[in-house]
């Protein structure tokens, strides 16, 4: 069981397991106050909205296509390090978890922002 407790004003509370989902007033859907992220990378000044650029961007910095792990994952290494970055296949589902993996393994050079 996996997710986070939202307490109410009145001390009621209840486990969210998808709290991006909801709103801190526990209402779902896109009326709630979470918002979407976006990958900027900060040299160009410009969002990743594909792998093609991610990639492009990637190999620049030394990093390789690593193709021996799952095949339902993008996944990329570097020699001189023991880093993997494993990515969706699916870009739709590229999401904040991916994106701070990306910023922590490339300091300085990508940043997560609200879109």
């Amino acid at each position: 069981m996996s997710g986070v407790w939202m307490f109410k004003n009145n001390g009621v509370y209840r486990l969210v397991e998808n709290p991006q989902a909801e709103g801190s007033d526990g209402r779902q859907g896109k009326g709630s106050s979470s918002k979407r992220k976006v990958l900027v990378h900060l040299p160009s000044g410009e969002v990743v909205s594909s792998y093609a650029f991610l990639e492009q961007i990637l190999t620049g910095l030394g990093w390789e296509r690593y193709y021996d792990g799952d095949p339902d994952l993008y996944q990329f290494h570097k020699h001189s390090s023991i880093d993997l970055i494993s990515l969706p296949k699916d870009f739709s589902k590229f999401n904040s978890i991916n994106m701070y993996d990306i910023v922590i393994k490339n300091p300085n050079v990508f940043h997560v922002r609200d879109k």
